[in-house]
């Protein structure tokens, strides 16, 4: 008996589409390696379909007035959390996360970030007027930049979607935005939420993969491209979007280091961070996979990690006792293996280091020790569910350690030490710090890094104002 395949379409315009073409992409379960649905595989035909889309429904969402933008975003909010079930569900069979965990960790703070960007559309204004020259006013104008081309991720589909396209509806922007080829499934069934509120074309989603992505940013009508991806990635969309001068808003790679110092609370420190490690399978550019422990309580924390990992399970979707689901694909599996598969000989796996079962992609739990800092499994982001644990032995190298990767997106200090602390958040190149504590966002602060993990923010007022330009309008007043 052969089960038929879900058939994802294309939303332009207030409706739902095949590609042009006709082509189409299967759609994997992580958790079994099985194809449940088709895509299409957008092209060129599309993506010009979808930004004239935009394009004709740009100046009446511009015009809108913020509070009938709020109203909007809050019908979405309150639209998504009534289909929540069905949110979940599809999330969880794009990616093959645990249910639970996707229900409670994913879904309500999307829905509470929808609501910020709803609040944060009423204050859209710019400074007070003023006069700066005789007989003239001057004031400022904070307007929506236009068409936003946006590409988002596999590890959150959900969440980066509405990372995505909140803060730039809410500012008055209209959107085409592309999933990750391998999890379409979740963002499809948000434009389906999303059509009975929105007027046609403010939203628009265009499945495919990296060329249709590239003829997103390449296209001539959008005025800024957003992506979350690898570095390669953003690279490569920084320089198609130079060509014609595009904004560019990058969410990148990651490589966060958590330092823990001697007088840390331990245990706390162990339970913490193996969480903040593992969930969502590593997959997750600010996880605490980079550990650096004072040199004095090295050995008690690895081998308090390596019996945490060891109790820390991955597993299908609905065991409610897993804290992970599989990697997102052959080739992300392929990729985390192959970083431990190559281990220099002075390294040691103190747990995991292996696949587990043969059915999807699921990767043990897995802790390292005895790395040095040019090691590639420390420089180079592995984003699958791996701890390394380095040693230092003061707070100066301990800062040298931390800082001396390409990556600059999050980290975390572990002390008691007030004053440590704030000299240490004062000294890290990383967009974030976080103190006794490792990976909670909220809607109202900032989210993004320097370096090589990219520029722009997300969440936030700063998130919102990045999808706005501003204008000098000045007035003679003898006129």
């Amino acid at each position: 008996m052969t089960t038929e395949l879900r058939r994802l379409r294309n939303y332009i315009g207030g409706e739902f589409k095949d590609a042009a073409d006709g082509r189409t992409t299967d759609v994997v379960n992580p958790a079994t390696g099985e194809v449940y649905a088709t895509a299409p595989l957008s092209g060129q035909a599309d993506v010009d379909a979808a930004m004239a889309a935009a394009a004709a429904a740009f100046p009446g969402w511009r015009d809108t007035t913020p509070s009938e933008r709020q109203k909007a975003l809050l019908k979405i909010a309150d639209a998504f959390e009534a289909r929540a079930d069905e949110l979940v569900a599809a999330e969880s069979e794009n990616t093959g996360k645990p249910l639970g965990l996707t229900a409670s960790e994913e879904l309500p703070p999307m829905v509470d970030q929808i609501r910020f960007f709803a609040g944060a559309a009423r204050l859209l204004e710019g400074r007070s007027a003023g006069e700066y020259m005789d007989g003239m006013t001057s004031i400022i104008r904070r307007e929506p930049v236009g068409v936003c081309a946006q590409v988002a991720p596999w590890n959150y589909p959900m969440m980066m979607a509405v990372w995505k396209f909140a803060p730039a509806i809410a500012a008055g922007n209209t959107v085409v935005l592309k999933p990750s080829d391998t999890t379409p499934a979740s963002t499809v069934l948000m434009a389906e939420i999303i059509d009975s509120v929105l007027p046609k074309g403010v939203f628009n989603v265009v499945c495919g993969d990296r060329e249709t992505g590239k003829a997103m940013v390449e296209h001539s009508t959008p005025a800024m491209a957003s992506i979350t991806g690898s570095v390669r990635a953003g690279m490569q969309v920084a320089e198609s979007a130079s060509k014609d001068v595009k904004r560019v808003h990058l969410e990148l790679g990651g490589k966060a280091p958590v330092v823990v110092f001697e007088d840390a609370d331990l245990a706390k420190a162990v339970e913490d961070i193996a969480v903040a490690g593992y969930f969502n399978a590593g997959q997750d550019c600010t996880a605490a996979t980079r550990v650096l422990v004072h040199e004095s309580i090295h050995d008690e924390f690895v081998a308090a990690l390596a019996k945490a990992a060891a109790e820390t399970k991955t597993g299908q979707p609905d065991d409610e006792d897993v804290l992970y689901g599989p990697l997102n694909n052959p080739n992300q599996l392929a990729q985390v293996a192959g970083f431990v598969d190559r281990l220099p000989a002075h390294a040691k796996v103190e747990a995991g280091g292996h696949r587990v079962g043969e059915k999807g992609y699921f990767y043990a739990p897995t802790v390292v020790s005895g790395l040095k800092q040019d090691d590639e499994i420390i420089q180079n982001e592995v984003f699958g569910p791996v701890i390394t644990v380095q040693s230092f032995t003061d707070e100066a190298q301990a800062l040298e350690f931390a800082n001396g990767v390409d990556f600059a997106l999050a980290s975390s200090v572990w002390t008691k030490d007030h004053a440590r602390a704030m000299r240490m958040s004062k000294n890290l190149d990383f967009g974030c710090v976080w103190i006794n504590t490792h990976i909670p966002l909220v809607a109202e602060m900032p989210h993004g890094g320097f370096k090589k993990s990219g520029y722009g923010k997300d969440l936030s007022a700063y998130g919102f104002e990045d999808y706005t330009r501003i204008k000098h309008v000045m007035t003679s007043l003898d006129a």
